[in-house]
């Protein structure tokens, strides 16, 4: 059976993307997708950095992948975004995700504090790696029940710089799998971390039965910051999914999941 090829992690100029949406809209075309989505990154309190859009942007942000649409009607293209969970900024994120209309909205957790756990190997150096997987787990579960996302974006990011505990951690990911099975949210499968130091997916493979025994939704996504990436190891990634007991997979439209087998 042919899959139903969707792609809902893309990167712009309008954030920490390197080319224009128009160029990963060709890309997708031409490796065959059927749906793709837009998700720049934002942070819910306006912060100011080189890879978060500026609030002001939205309007045009959206303008243009609705214009795309327009352009490019053989493929369907979703507007969405990649909110930052930050405890404590419930109110600002429902603004931003109220102001558009958007197909989805990924959650992604990036910030342990004042610091993003993904930006280099410093933030780990000399600390308890072992707390600092129970924070970030933690941090997940509790953007999960907020009711903000309907996608969890790399859910296992802290893994990026190849830091891990030495015990077993599997307790983490139960606890994850339940948690976004408890509060409805979907996770993707994430192939950008085979460009990462990590070199494997988000989440880890290993783990991917447990979010297929508590039937979570997922989708898989590149999370391409160039538009040579858009679906990258998808079929490895279809095959994963498989293997872990995955049928079928989410697809989402005005805020809405609907299921497709793959």
């Amino acid at each position: 059976m042919t899959v139903y090829k969707t792609d809902y992690h893309i990167h712009t100029i309008f954030s920490d993307g390197r080319e224009d949406p128009e160029a990963s809209v060709l890309s997708a075309i031409a490796k065959g997708f059927r749906e793709i989505g837009f998700s720049d990154h934002i942070h819910p309190s306006g912060v100011h950095s080189k890879w978060c859009m500026d609030h002001d942007r939205l309007p045009e942000y959206a303008e243009r992948i609705v214009a795309l649409r327009r352009e490019y009607p053989e493929t369907v293209i979703r507007l969405g975004i990649e909110l930052d969970y930050i405890p404590g900024t419930t109110s600002e994120a429902l603004q931003i995700t109220e102001s558009l209309p958007f197909d989805y909205v990924i959650g992604s957790v990036h910030y342990l504090g004042d610091e993003t756990v993904d930006l280099g190997p410093g933030f780990y150096i000399g600390k308890d790696i072992d707390l600092i997987y129970e924070n970030y787990f933690n941090l997940v579960c509790e953007a999960a029940a907020t009711g903000l996302f309907d996608i969890i974006g790399h859910p296992d990011l802290v893994r990026i710089h190849r830091y891990r505990p030495e015990g077993d951690i599997s307790h983490l990911y139960r606890l994850m799998a339940a948690a976004f099975r408890i509060h409805d949210v979907a996770f993707e499968l994430n192939t950008n971390g085979r460009n990462r130091p990590l070199q494997d997916f988000y989440p880890d493979r290993r783990y991917l039965i447990f979010f297929a025994e508590q039937g979570v939704p997922v989708c898989v996504n590149s999370d391409a910051h160039f538009p040579e990436r858009v679906g990258q190891y998808f079929d490895e990634a279809y095959e994963l999914l498989r293997q872990a007991g995955y049928r079928e997979m989410a697809v989402f439209r005005n805020r809405e999941r609907y299921m497709i087998p793959f």
